[in-house]
This record gives C-alpha cells, structure tokens and sequence, in this order.
C-alpha cells in the first residue's frame, strides 16, 4: 500500500514534482559547478599567476653575515658563498617536494667581450642559468620561471651557445647567428672563447643588458664547479593566512607539525631551508600575497552563489510542498481516520521527497560537472581551453546528501502543517 501510495503521488502530481524536482535539480548544478571549479581552481590560479615569477628565492645563508673590520664592512661585492647545484635534487625530497612546479639556479660571472678577438675589450655581466633542465622528470628552468621574457630566436643549449639581452645585441650589433668575443677568468686561469649568439631576449628588467649562458659554462668562466649563486622557486601553495606567518619554532609541536604540514610558502621555504646545508629560503610576498587575495575572493564568491542556490532551491520545494499538501488534504484527512499515524504519513511525504532529491541531485550532479568543465576551458584561456576532470566521483554522494538536505527541509514545514491538521474536520469541509 505504501509504495502504491508513493507511485501514485508521482502520477497524478508529475507538475508538481516536476517543479520541484527542477528547482533541485538547477540548485545542485550550481553546487556541483562551484565545487568541481574549486577543486582544480587554486592550480589554475597558480598557472594564471605565474607571469609574477618565483614566489620562493633561496641564496645562501652568509649573506645575511655583517663582516666588519674597524667598522668597515668588507664583505665581498658577491657575498663570497655559494649554493652547490648537486644539492638541488633535495629538493623533491621534503615534505611538499611534489608542489614544487619550477626551479631555476643562476650563477652571475663577469665577462670581458668584444666584438672579435683582438678589439677592445669590454666588462659584461653575464648569468648562468638552467634554461630546459630535466628536474627528476620536471622540466624547469629559466624560461618557465619567467614566461614574461620574450625571446627571438633559441635557448642556449650546447657549450657556447649564448642568448644575450636586446640592449647588449644592440651595443655590439649582434643578431641570431652572430659570434663575438669572450673572456672570463683571471691570470693563469683565464679562459677565452667564442660565443654563438642563438637567442636575443627582451625582458624590460637589467637581463636586456646581460649575456644568458648555460649554467655548465658560466661555472666554467667563474671556476666554480657546482656553484649556484641563487636559485628561484615556484610551488603550489595555500593562501597565506596568520597561522602563515607565525615562527613555527614558537609553536608547540603539535600546532608546529600542523604547520608544517600545510602547503604555505613559509612552510615550503622552512623545509628548504632544512633540506639545503647554508641556505637561506624565503617567499617572495608580492606573489603569494596576489595569490591568497585572488583565490579568496573568489571563493567566497563560489560559496555566497552555491548558498543563494540551495537557499533558492528550498523555498520553491517548499512552496511546492505546501500546494502538494493543500490539494491532498481529503487523502490525509482519509488516512488519519482509517488509523495512520503521524509517523507514517510523514514517512510517506519524506520518502517523496527524498526520491525526487536523489534523482534530481544525480542529474544536477551530471548536468553541474559539464557546466563546470565548460567554465573551466573558457575562464581560463591560458589552459589552452583544456578542462579539467569533467566527473569528480567524490562529489556524487555530497551533491546528493545536500539535495536530501533541502528537500526535507523544504518539506518539512508543509509535512508539519499537514499533521496538525484535525481529520474529522478536513472529512466534513470536503462532503
């Protein structure tokens, strides 16, 4: 009797189910959408922002020594240390190694160039970087750190092979497939060669002056094997809220291993900091502080439209709810007087809304993830209008139990309405 009570409820109200059902349905889409956008949004919002650069830059730790005599300070121009690249492969291994999405060492060398051997020669300042590096199976390197330099021509890849920056090429005359001059070292050590120019780069920063060179050939000019002189890194990384930025060795250790264990860029540079001997690692604010406002915003946009949605969703299951119980108002009053109690006929007009939240959440569930791939290809552009993951499975039993929610909660206030309701007087208003 039950289920042909259920089933019949359905046949002879479809309009009312209906629209219903498509109030859920357009509520949990929008959940849906918002969720699954949530999910990938804070990588793509990384990938958007990577035009600011690194936000981690680590150097060595003796730069921040004061070495004074007399009250002179005579701490070399250079700082005099160094970080070894053969240290670098640490990196993968801390606790957020996987975050990690670029690395780019530089080591910066003074160059004496000319035009060709014999003219006179000139001081140039020249920078050693990775340009294509296979980064335990990451591909890193300058050019993906700095997506904003605009280049003609190639990277340099082979030994002597250089880019230089656009004012350096315009200084010499040079072009893509030029050669001119170099000279690096001194005394015995000096080392003289020629450089083939196979990129010229335009940065708008002091790089347009410089000489770029494989990291091999600048530690060559310098004769400093396995020296870094600095080193960029970009890394997925949470918004960075106070907890960010409290001195994990003030914390006890259970609020410090919490700290550790979330992706800040602070937490990210502690960890290099342990994992590199004399290394000093530090966000880089500007882009970590873009980044935590933009994401923030827009989640709060996310969460105040899938709220406005469910809220939305509610009063029309409940206006819908309450004509349904308008209109059964003889088929209660008949149940009540043949003996059904209250229990029962709630349980009857729960069930119907439960089913018609499982479904209509099931679709919304669908209907909400195309929405959201469609979305995610046309926000961002940059992705190559690529989607991401169209189903989240993950999703299906919360856009489902928050469906079950705003039924019964529509619902409820109708269901209660309908029990108050004295049998015997509904019986005699309808003879």
């Amino acid at each position: 009797m039950f289920f042909r009570l259920l089933i019949e409820s359905f046949r002879r109200q479809r309009r009312r189910k209906m629209l219903a059902g498509i109030a859920i349905l357009l509520g949990t889409t929008a959940v849906t959408a918002m969720l699954a956008l949530a999910t990938t949004i804070g990588d793509r919002i990384h990938r958007e922002l990577a035009v600011y650069g690194a936000n981690i830059v680590v150097y060595p730790k003796a730069d921040l020594l004061d070495v004074k005599v007399g009250g002179v300070d005579v701490k070399p121009a250079s700082g005099g240390a160094y970080l070894k690249e053969s240290d670098l492969a640490k990196l993968k291994g801390i606790f957020w190694g996987n975050n990690i999405t670029g690395v780019s060492p530089e080591l910066p060398v003074q160059l004496a160039v000319a035009q060709q051997a014999g003219d006179t020669l000139f001081s140039a300042n020249a920078v050693g970087y990775w340009f294509d590096h296979d980064f335990s199976g990451l591909k890193t390197g300058a050019a993906a750190l700095h997506p904003w330099w605009r280049l003609q021509g190639a990277w340099p890849m082979a030994q002597r092979d250089v880019a230089v920056g656009a004012n350096f090429a315009r200084r010499l005359g040079l072009k893509t497939g030029d050669h001119f001059y170099v000279q690096g070292g001194q005394g015995d050590t000096a080392i003289s060669s020629t450089a083939n120019v196979v990129g010229i780069v335009t940065t708008g920063d002091e790089t347009d002056n410089e000489v770029l060179l494989p990291l091999r050939d600048a530690q060559m000019f310098a004769g400093l094997t396995d020296a870094v002189r600095r080193v960029e890194v970009s890394a997925r990384t949470k918004p960075e809220d106070a907890f960010a930025r409290v001195d994990p060795d003030s914390l006890s250790p259970q609020q410090r291993e919490i700290w550790y264990c979330r992706p800040y860029a602070n937490s990210i540079a502690y960890q290099i900091r342990e994992a590199l001997p004399g290394a000093q690692a530090e966000q880089v604010r500007r882009v970590e502080q873009s980044e935590g406002n933009v994401l923030k915003r827009i989640s709060g946009l996310m969460w105040l439209i899938s709220a406005a949605a469910l809220l939305a969703a509610g009063f029309a299951v409940s206006a819908a709810m309450a004509t349904t119980i308008l209109e059964r108002r003889g088929e209660i009053g008949l149940m009540r007087s043949l003996g059904a109690s209250k229990g029962s006929i709630a349980f009857l007009f729960y069930s119907e809304a439960g089913l018609l939240a499982v479904f209509a959440g099931t679709l919304g569930y669908l209907v909400g993830s195309a929405l959201a791939a469609w979305l995610g290809a046309r926000i961002f552009a940059g992705d190559g209008g690529v989607a991401g993951a169209v189903l989240i499975p993950v999703l299906l039993p919360v856009v489902v139990a928050l469906a079950l929610v705003v039924a019964i909660a529509g619902s409820t206030p109708a269901i209660q309405t309908a029990l108050r309701m004295d049998p015997s007087y509904i019986l005699r208003e309808d003879a």
